[in-house]
């Protein structure tokens, strides 16, 4: 059996239920998961792609960011 105290050691992600709000603790959960991008990280391992469409996508999401930045440098 393991002793849970409060000097257990964690390597993951840790949030801190409370006054019993398991509402607020899911939404932070998801927020820190959001910000340290696991879940885009398992979405992308989840099928594997093929190294050309990696590529493909990866020339078209910079396309998408380097039109959205001459749009803003215009609205100036």
């Amino acid at each position: 059996m393991r002793n849970f105290n409060n000097e257990q050691k964690s390597n993951g992600t840790l949030v801190i239920v409370k006054n019993n709000d398991v509402n607020r603790a899911m939404r932070k959960l998801k927020k820190t998961m959001q910000q340290e991008k696991i879940i885009q990280e398992y979405r992308e391992r989840q099928y594997f792609e093929k190294p050309s469409l990696k590529r493909k996508r990866a020339k078209a999401t910079a396309e998408k960011r380097w039109k959205k930045k001459l749009a803003q440098q215009q609205e100036l």
